[in-house]
């Protein structure tokens, strides 16, 4: 079941804005595609993914499809995809460790640092713990080409609790696009513009998950650390989804067919899903770096910084920020479907 709903996800994610836009014989062609890639199998953890370290910090439950990952005094813990990709639909049901968690970082993200150490790519989901009482904050960063002196961090707030129950996060890159997602929704989307040049990620990547301690900056800029008296502080992942065009380990080809490439290629977002993208960033964005004008000056060059500027302080963040990290703007509630 958890197989069929990811791959419902990804369908939903890459051919509702095509078929919004389509004519009858695009629409039929767009079908026929469809009908043709691959429904991703059920994979076990040991099936697609490999442990990077953490010795007994990772667990697996549920015939091997459910993984725990924890972080206590000796160590963390991760593991990455066996297959390294050029392109494809990622993404996990995920949940945070509740209570006091400050100073710990959960990472769900895509890389080619083992392999490009100078010139790596990286497509970041980062989950930052807070205190008890204070929420947990979600931050997204792009890399490309080993472009680590352009941060390209935005950091949001959430409409819901993510320790009490899973919640997905995805990933969705292609030649020309980026979009991050939370629960169907797109939060956020980077666009290939050859302003930006090598700095588009463009290289194979792996698919990583991480628990570890962040104390000098995760919380606060450092001011609250990890408190291990609170450990074990535990992360768990399930319905684990690889959909991309994986590359051979030793020629570097990709073992994709043009079908699996083009459909994630061809993606857009309807209108719709725009719409939501931005509701949601006006709730719930509290710090975006194309408007931290002390770190840049001048914005880097893919930002289109408009009015919206103004609910921004210099430094980047939303403007009226309340005590639990969310602006003022919102209320918590629930976000706006993208379908």
């Amino acid at each position: 079941m958890a197989a069929s709903r990811c791959f419902l996800l990804l369908l939903l994610l890459l051919l509702s804005p095509l078929l919004a836009s389509a004519g009858e014989e695009e629409e039929e062609a767009v079908l026929a595609m469809s009908a043709r890639l691959r429904r991703p199998a059920a994979a076990s953890f040991r099936e697609g993914y490999t442990q990077l370290f953490g010795d007994s910090n990772l667990a697996l439950h549920g015939d091997g499809k459910r993984v725990r990952i924890s972080l206590d005094e000796r160590t963390g813990a991760g593991f990455a995809s066996q297959d390294a990709y050029l392109h494809g639909f990622f993404s996990a049901s995920i949940k945070l460790p509740p209570d006091y968690a400050a100073g710990v970082v959960v990472a769900f993200y895509m890389s080619n640092g083992d392999v490009y150490e100078k010139t790596h790519d990286e497509l970041d989901f980062e989950f930052l713990g807070n205190i008890k009482g204070r929420e947990w904050r979600v931050q997204t960063n792009v890399y490309g080409n080993g472009s680590t002196s352009v941060g390209r961090e935005e950091r949001y707030g959430l409409w819901f609790d993510p320790t009490e129950d899973f919640h997905r996060y995805a990933i969705l890159w292609s030649h020309d696009w980026i979009v991050f997602y939370i629960d169907e929704t797109p939060i956020r989307e980077v666009q290939r513009t050859k302003s930006m040049g090598v700095q588009f990620p463009s290289k194979p990547m792996s698919l990583y998950a991480t628990i570890w301690d962040g104390s000098s900056w995760a919380t606060s800029g450092g001011r609250y650390k990890v408190n291990y008296k609170y450990a074990p502080f535990v992360a768990e992942f399930s319905e684990l989804m690889l959909h991309g065009c994986a590359m051979d380990t030793l020629t570097r080809a990709p073992m994709c067919t043009p079908d699996i490439a083009n459909i994630h290629n061809a993606v857009a977002m309807s209108g719709r899903q725009r719409s939501a993208m931005e509701r949601f960033r006006t709730k719930y964005m509290t710090y975006g770096y194309c408007y931290d004008r002390l770190r840049y000056p001048t914005p880097p060059s893919e930002c289109n910084v408009g009015p919206e500027a103004e609910l921004f302080l210099p430094t980047g963040e939303a403007r009226s920020i309340d005590r639990h990290g969310r602006a003022r703007r919102h209320r918590r509630g629930p976000a706006d479907s993208a379908f």
